[in-house]
């Protein structure tokens, strides 16, 4: 019992110092069960995404690297920043939120998709079979603007502007080319039109302008503290 009674008391600890945590899983919950209803209602999107730029882009199947290391890149960079620096935390949360929200709205109110991708049998080497499996898993709906490319810019920019990090410079340089490489792989693979690409870099970057140019999160935290510090100067007085 007392084995049992310490860890209850150390994952409490631990839940307690890194409650920062619990909006992501909150959000998570609600990102994860949104996007399985329009996945399960928009099979045949009314609208097609494809421009002319797409029609010279090679299918180059290699690129399903980049582009499932995604997923590390992106969950493993939130739970560093969770665990080091809660400031570059909830930028990149609020980064993240914001565009993954909009991606939602804008796919609910204009179901989209594409008919980019080639026809493949999954016998012309690993890679190819590699991409064949993501085609079976993943519908080419919803794709507007590109998740994949947002949360990368928002990743690469809250480890460009970390200043736990400025001094680790090959992180820093790893990650520029980590998100290029993700960028790339979804027009590559065919997953996404240039359209999609472009959308995503503009929405990133007017989210960097007010999270890491105007720093919102700060202006939020100090109109917090000067409404505090008037209540209470109020109630003392």
């Amino acid at each position: 019992m007392k084995v049992i009674k310490n860890l209850y008391f150390k994952v409490n600890d631990f839940v307690h110092a890194h409650k920062e945590g619990v909006p992501f899983l909150v959000y998570t919950v609600f990102y994860l069960t949104w996007f399985s209803i329009l996945e399960n209602n928009v099979t045949f999107p009314k609208y097609l995404i494809h421009i002319e730029a797409d029609n010279h882009i090679p299918f180059l199947p290699a690129f399903i690297i980049p582009y499932e290391i995604w997923f590390v890149y992106v969950l493993g960079t939130i739970l560093f920043f969770l665990f080091t620096s809660k400031n570059d935390y909830w930028k990149l949360f609020l980064f993240l939120v914001t565009g993954m929200t909009l991606f939602l709205i804008i796919s609910t109110i204009w179901p989209n998709g594409q008919d980019l991708r080639p026809s493949l049998k999954g016998t012309e080497g690993f890679f190819e079979a590699w991409v064949l499996h993501l085609y079976q898993t993943d519908t080419p709906t919803n794709i507007c603007p590109s998740i994949h490319v947002y949360n990368s810019l928002g990743v690469e920019f809250a480890i460009a502007r970390s200043e736990k990090l400025k001094k680790y410079k090959w992180i820093q340089i790893s990650s520029f080319i980590l998100c290029v490489l993700i960028i790339l792989s979804t027009m590559f693979l065919k997953q996404h039109s240039v359209f999609d690409v472009a959308t995503a870099l503009v929405l990133g970057i007017l989210m960097y302008y007010l999270i890491y140019y105007l720093d919102i999160v700060q202006a939020f935290r100090t109109s917090k503290a000067k409404r505090q510090a008037e209540k209470e100067y109020v109630r003392k007085n």
